[in-house]
């Protein structure tokens, strides 16, 4: 749990220091499968939601913060049953992971974030889900959140692992 509180805090402190500069335009910083990007996208799929989806929100400044500003495309997931596929960003030690973070493209520190909030997906599942650093696919309840206090854009609940 603590490791949990440590990363969050590291994303919202990467969050809140970018209020200190001009905010990069979305589509173009690390995570985003850019022609700049070190990573290959995942193949794309039909039967998940994409990550040109999700990391194309835009943000806004208001009262001394950035805030995501969703377009329809990302409103129209909200509160509805989603697959997303990424890769594993554990919170806590352990083979079998219950609280996650599901990223666009794979660590390759483990102290820093692959991208911005955009291009990661908060993941609560029902049953435990075998960590791996292949990427997965889960289902579950999405969420699209417009103020969360940790700076995340996307949560996914009551989520199973798909095979």
């Amino acid at each position: 749990m603590k490791r949990a509180v440590v990363l969050l805090a590291l994303l919202a402190a990467a969050t809140a220091g970018a209020q200190l500069s001009p905010p990069v335009p979305m589509g173009t910083g690390p995570g985003v499968h850019s022609p700049n990007s070190p990573f290959a996208p995942l193949p794309a799929r039909a039967d998940v939601v994409s990550w040109e989806v999700l990391t194309a929100v835009k943000t806004r400044a208001e009262k001394n913060k950035l805030l995501p500003d969703f377009g329809k495309a990302q409103l129209a997931l909200n509160q509805k049953t989603q697959r997303v596929q990424g890769f594993m960003m554990p919170l806590e030690p352990g083979e079998k992971q219950t609280h996650f973070l599901l990223s666009s493209v794979p660590m390759s520190c483990g102290f820093c974030t692959p991208g911005g909030p955009e291009s990661m997906v908060e993941v609560k599942t029902k049953t435990p889900v075998r960590y791996t650093l292949d990427p997965v696919t889960v289902e579950g309840k999405f969420a699209v959140l417009a103020d969360d206090p940790y700076g995340l854009y996307y949560r996914l609940t009551e989520a199973v692992g798909v095979k």
